[in-house]
């Protein structure tokens, strides 16, 4: 610690330049001797160097000459985790990468394991829900429905329920495939020939909904020869099922239907 003699001069010229240069304000401190002072010593040592050596204590002194003296503690233990570590990594010279590699394969083991439980998971939940989506076997059958041909007598029109709607099946004589392979379609509303409404001439299977508002025909009636007739609102459609009269916009439709025999055949 580094002290002035305390006398009003030196103080009242501190107090006007506490801090700079003393010489810029015309004193002239060469006159004046520092006097130091020795560290105060302490209770338990002769000196402030030995008590440092002895203790371990970190010293601090500030400008202003106060002195600060901080004692570590070397009388606490340090915990022992050797119980809780690896085996590989207990020895001092165990090398720290092995271990690694190790517990990096374990971990991509477990993650790899967990993904596929996942993929497996997501596979049964998106089959679950789509089998929940689509339709019942019971609603499958109903949506189909097996006719046979040889049953129809020739010029008849026989009337099948499918999915809540009539079917007209109608066994045409060969004047009227002919009379209706004859018609211009340029003069329908509706332009469809005859072979694109039937796949066997002699088998017609037409939806019996009239496209105006949704009645059912009357079949082999109208003014057309083996045609149909609404007579809600007054279609004529001819024996292919197009429309030629009256207010319907469209023809007659054609459901979706396949021939498994020549005799047999599946609508929808």
């Amino acid at each position: 610690m580094i002290s002035l003699p305390k006398s009003a001069f030196v103080q009242s010229v501190v107090q006007v330049a506490s801090r700079g240069n003393l010489t810029s304000h015309g004193f002239d401190l060469s006159a004046f001797k520092p006097i130091v002072n020795r560290p105060p010593l302490s209770l338990s040592c002769f000196s402030l160097q030995k008590c440092v050596a002895k203790n371990n204590t970190n010293v601090f002194t500030s400008l202003a000459g106060l002195t600060q003296t901080r004692f570590s503690h070397t009388d606490l233990k340090v915990p022992d985790f050797s119980e809780y570590r690896r085996d590989q990594t207990k020895p001092h010279n165990a090398r720290t990468v092995d271990s690694e590699i190790e517990r990096k394969l374990t971990s991509y083991l477990l993650l790899g394991a967990g993904a596929v439980a996942s993929v497996y998971s997501a596979k049964a939940i998106i089959r679950g829900t789509v089998s929940n989506l689509s339709f019942a076997a019971d609603a499958l059958a109903i949506s189909k429905v097996e006719i046979k041909l040889d049953d129809i007598p020739e010029g008849r029109n026989v009337t099948v329920s499918w999915r809540g709607k009539p079917l007209f099946v109608k066994h045409r004589t060969d004047e009227e495939i002919e009379i209706e392979q004859a018609v211009d379609i340029s003069q329908l509303r509706d332009p469809q020939t005859d072979a694109e409404r039937a796949i066997n001439p002699k088998f017609l299977i037409l939806v019996g909904v009239c496209t105006h508002l949704g009645c059912i025909p009357i079949a082999n009636t109208g003014d057309y020869p083996g045609g149909y007739f609404c007579p809600c609102h007054g279609s004529h459609y001819d024996g292919s099922g197009r429309i030629r009269k009256g207010p319907a916009p469209l023809n007659l439709e054609v459901p979706t239907y396949e021939y498994i025999t020549d005799t047999t055949v599946v609508v929808g």
